[in-house]
C-alpha cells in the first residue's frame, strides 16, 4: 500500500510537472511584430485590402513593362489619329484600354505614370513630415518647460495659416529662379515634396507630444534614469519604441491625404 501510494504520488508529480512545462510553453512571450502577423492572418478584409494596395504599387512600379505588354503609346506621345473625325477624345478601344485625352495621349499610360509620381511624392513627403514631427514632438514632450513652450507656439503659428494657401505661397516662392535654400529645393517635384512635408509635420508633432507627456512619467523611464541613461538614449531607445503604433496609424492616414494634396497643388499649377 505504501509503495503504491508513493507510485501514485510520483505519477501525479510527473503529470503536474509536465502540465507546468506545457503552460510555460503556451504563455511564451511574443514580440509586437509576431502578434501583428498572427492577427492579420485571420483578418480576411485586411488581407484583401493589403493585396489590392500591393497590386496598385506593383502596377505603378512596373508601368513601362505594362505599357509594352498592352501595346499602348507612351504617356506623352500625342496621336491625333486616335481622335474621332470631330477631333474629340475617343473611349476605350483595344489599342487604348482607357481611351485617349484631347491631345490623343493614352489615358491608361498616363494613369500608370501618374500613379508613380503620386506614390513618390506621398511616400517621401510622408516620411519627411513624420520624421520631423516625431522628433519635435518627443523633444517638446520630454523636456517640457521653455522647450515645450517654444515648439508648441511654433506649431500653433503654422497651424494658424490655411494649409493650401501656405503651400501655394511657398511653392510660388520656390518655383522662381534657383528655388529655395540656395538651390537645394528646385522647381518641380522637389518643391511639392518640400511644401507637403513643411505643412504636415505639425499634426504628428502634436500627437507625439501628448503621448510622450504620458510616457515620461512611467516606471521604465524612471528606471532608465536611475541607471544613468542619457536623455538622448531615453528618448530614442525607451520612448520611441512605445510610439510605433500611433506613428504607423498616422502615416497610413496621411499618405492618401498627401496624394490628394499633391493632386490639388498640381491642378493649381504648382
Amino acid at each position: 500500500m505504501a509503495g503504491g501510494a508513493i507510485d501514485v504520488r510520483g505519477t501525479e508529480g510527473e503529470e503536474l510537472a509536465q502540465l507546468g512545462q506545457d503552460s510555460t510553453a503556451a504563455i511564451a512571450a511574443r514580440s509586437p511584430l509576431e502578434l501583428f502577423w498572427r492577427r492579420i492572418r485571420h483578418d480576411k478584409v485586411a488581407l484583401g485590402a493589403a493585396a489590392f494596395i500591393v497590386l496598385l504599387v506593383l502596377c505603378a512600379i512596373l508601368a513601362p513593362l505594362l505599357i509594352k505588354l498592352v501595346g499602348t503609346t507612351g504617356p506623352t506621345d500625342q496621336n491625333p489619329k486616335a481622335l474621332d473625325s470631330f477631333g474629340t477624345p475617343t473611349g476605350p478601344t483595344g489599342v487604348h484600354p482607357f481611351g485617349v485625352d484631347q491631345l490623343g495621349r493614352d489615358v491608361f499610360a498616363r494613369v500608370l505614370y501618374g500613379a508613380r509620381v503620386s506614390l513618390e511624392v506621398a511616400i517621401i513627403a510622408t516620411a519627411l513630415s513624420v520624421t520631423i514631427g516625431v522628433i519635435v514632438g518627443m523633444v517638446a514632450g520630454y523636456f517640457r518647460g521653455w522647450v515645450d513652450t517654444g515648439l508648441s507656439r511654433l506649431i500653433d503659428v503654422l497651424l494658424a495659416f490655411p494649409i493650401l494657401l501656405l503651400a501655394i505661397g511657398l511653392a510660388s516662392a520656390c518655383s522662381l529662379g534657383n528655388g529655395c535654400l540656395g538651390g537645394a529645393i528646385k522647381p518641380g517635384l522637389t518643391v511639392v515634396i518640400f511644401v507637403i512635408a513643411f505643412v504636415n509635420w505639425t499634426y504628428i508633432a502634436r500627437i507625439i507630444r501628448g503621448q510622450v507627456l504620458s510616457l515620461r512619467e512611467k516606471e521604465f523611464v524612471d528606471a532608465a534614469r536611475s541607471l544613468g541613461a542619457s536623455n538622448r538614449r531615453i528618448i530614442f531607445r525607451e520612448l520611441l519604441p512605445n510610439l510605433v503604433a500611433p506613428i504607423i496609424v498616422y502615416s497610413t492616414l496621411v499618405i492618401p491625404q498627401n496624394i490628394l494634396f499633391e493632386a490639388a497643388l498640381s491642378f493649381l499649377g504648382v
